[in-house]
């Protein structure tokens, strides 16, 4: 019987002692919150990224809600975004006061259509929020060039897409700030939940640390609302134990990418386009409209998948005050998206058999 090939796994792996030695550090320093390893990591991480700084925080959706209010972003602003993502991105602007605005998507990028964007602006709008999308940047040229036009900023979620590239730029490195996700199950992953920003912007650096800090000047002085929002010692170890790896982490996914596109040619999913060589892969997405049959014949072979994301984050009951945001292409995609099991721990073999798979299945006739 061939042996089950899960989804993923998030056991360490060649990065296995290097994560042990710096959980053994903090636990030895004694320090656990704001200390040396985060000060540490925010360099890195920013230098890593393209940036001037890096902030660390609890979690990629404070990432978002605590840039958004640094930029002074909040109730009677909107704030234009992607229907196809996990709903945090949602949430984030939410969570600023500010209201989410849906705009739908590129029916090739998966990520926010330029020009849904621009029919979406309105008097209120403060801010594009792009989501890259399963590692694709969003088109920012596009998207900076309606941002000049109509006096806006732009914040990346960035959180599936560490050292990704849009136009050849840093993604983050344009904009007035990215955030990042940690979640175990990002391209860089802690052991716990985290996040960060990284910005060019001195002053909105300082400001993030003083809001994710409830708002602290100093020891028990508190100029403003801020919340308590800080990436802890021990993540950020971690994270500093595992940045070294990410480079060739991203080259064995591209990699592996590229072995499941030449090797999909001719099934009967759609594969959505490499717009942009600056996509990381944080995910492998194919589409099909019988898409339960697709993953329950696939998991009778012993294939995980998993779907990201079944449901468009303006069908959310959490979104239900909000006016109707007619998406057809994200809810087309919603309804069709599967992921295929694509990490850095996945042989070329992996890819083949599961492609092998793929490529020899057929949806079941119609009156089947």
């Amino acid at each position: 019987m061939t042996a089950p090939l899960p989804f993923m796994s998030l056991a360490p792996g060649a990065d296995r002692d290097d994560v042990r030695a710096a959980v053994e550090r903090v636990i030895a320093s004694g320090w656990f919150i704001l200390g040396p390893e985060l000060e540490a990591f925010e360099r890195e991480f920013a230098q890593a990224s393209g940036a001037r700084f890096a902030v660390g925080v609890g979690t990629g959706t404070d990432a978002l809600a605590l840039t958004l209010r640094a930029l002074q972003i909040g109730p009677g602003d909107e704030v234009i975004t992607t229907p196809l993502s996990a709903a945090f991105s949602g949430l984030a602007i939410l969570m600023a006061g500010a209201t989410p605005v849906f705009a739908d998507i590129d029916p090739l990028r998966l990520t926010i259509d330029a020009a849904a964007v621009e029919a979406a602006v309105s008097t209120r709008t403060a801010a594009i929020m792009p989501v890259h999308l399963y590692g694709q940047p969003a088109d920012l040229p596009a998207l900076e060039a309606i941002a000049r036009r109509h006096d806006l900023v732009i914040v990346e979620d960035a959180c599936q897409a560490h050292l990704a590239s849009a136009a050849g730029r840093p993604v983050g490195s344009a904009s007035a700030a990215a955030a990042f996700s940690f979640y175990p199950t990002k391209n860089l992953g802690a052991l716990g939940d985290g996040g960060a920003v990284v910005t060019n912007d001195p002053m909105l650096a300082d400001r993030l640390r003083r809001l994710r800090n409830g708002g602290q000047t100093d020891r028990y002085r508190h100029r403003e609302f801020g919340v308590n929002s800080r990436l802890d010692e021990m993540q950020a170890a971690i994270l500093r134990a595992r940045l070294p790896y990410l480079s060739g982490w991203t080259d064995d996914r591209r990699r592996l990418a590229a072995r499941y596109r030449s090797r999909l040619d001719g099934a009967a999913v759609e594969v959505p386009p490499e717009c942009d060589p600056g996509h990381v892969y944080h995910l492998f997405p194919v589409l099909t409209s019988d898409r339960d049959r697709f993953q329950a014949d696939l998991a009778a072979e012993g294939v995980g998948t998993l779907v990201h994301y079944p449901i468009p984050i303006p069908r959310q009951e959490a979104f239900a005050h909000l006016a109707a945001a007619p998406c057809p292409v994200a809810d087309r995609v919603a309804s069709t998206v599967c992921s295929l099991p694509l990490h850095p721990g996945l042989a070329a073999d992996d890819v083949d058999r599961v492609a092998g798979l793929v490529r020899g299945w057929r949806p079941p006739a119609r009156g089947a």
